[in-house]
């Protein structure tokens, strides 16, 4: 039944996202605020141009830690390398990437932009759905 499942039927369609030219602090509250371990960066018209998460934004902890320095712009530290779904990908395929790379999250593009995002508690979410349990396994 997953495989003709695609990342529609599971992602988050309200995407908090940031620009980049964003002060970066305002990214980190971003995260934290809406409880998500990272934010697409888009540009005014829905092009995604890279991703923030928690890990880019340590380097931020490193600096003023280390110099007394914070903040910059979100493009100063984001990812700008980033895997992505469409729309139409089968759900197998994007349990596939978490399975076998270290994303917690994968931006959802229609027509090249971002129309939602799909983590791994989605795709688990969506297995606890449409699971049935065997009854004639012990």
């Amino acid at each position: 039944m997953l495989p003709t499942m695609t990342a529609r039927d599971c992602m988050t369609r309200k995407v908090s996202s940031v620009r980049p030219d964003d002060d970066v602090l305002s990214a980190v509250r971003v995260l934290i605020e809406n409880r998500i371990s990272g934010a697409p960066v888009i540009d005014n018209i829905g092009n995604l141009l890279g991703i923030i998460t928690e890990k880019d934004c340590m380097a931020i902890a490193l600096s003023a830690g280390y110099h007394g320095e914070f903040g910059g712009k979100v493009s100063d530290y984001m990812s700008r390398t980033v895997v992505t779904v469409d729309v139409d990908t089968p759900v197998i395929e994007i349990a596939e990437h978490f399975a076998t790379r270290n994303f917690r999250r994968l931006p959802v593009l229609q027509s090249g932009r971002v129309v939602g995002i799909v983590s791994r508690r989605d795709v688990l979410w969506l297995l606890k759905q449409r699971w049935q349990p065997d009854p004639d396994r012990a």
